[in-house]
Order: C-alpha cells, then sequence, then structure tokens
C-alpha cells in the first residue's frame, strides 16, 4: 500500500495540481489513491514532486 494521498495532503497539493505538475491524469490519481498501488514510473513522479524518497510512499507520513 502506498500512501500518496497522506502525502499530498500534507503538502497542501490538490488533486489537480498534482497532475497538472506530474503529467498523471487527475482520475488516474484518484484511483491511485483508493487503490494504494501504482506502476512505478507514476510513484517515481509522486514522490518527486511530493519531494520524498520513493520508500517514502510506502509508509504514512511523521506527525509533526
Amino acid at each position: 500500500m502506498l500512501y500518496i494521498k497522506d502525502y499530498r495532503k500534507k503538502a497542501g497539493i490538490s488533486v489537480p495540481k498534482m497532475s497538472e505538475l506530474t503529467g498523471i491524469p487527475k482520475r488516474t490519481i484518484e484511483d491511485l489513491e483508493k487503490r494504494g498501488d501504482c506502476l512505478l514510473s507514476n510513484a517515481v513522479k509522486i514522490a518527486e514532486v511530493l519531494g520524498v524518497k520513493l520508500d517514502d510512499l510506502l509508509s504514512p507520513p511523521a506527525e509533526e
């Protein structure tokens, strides 16, 4: 399971903005967040935009 939604919300990025920044369609991002899995190529793009390591997406973000 990937914690894309948690990291996206922590970063204050909306789904439409994430789509714009990654080039991944909005619907695909929504589906990824529901399923918790995705293609490695998409995970790399998402991690890059969020400023986290790919491994970080495997566990929930730390509470601050």
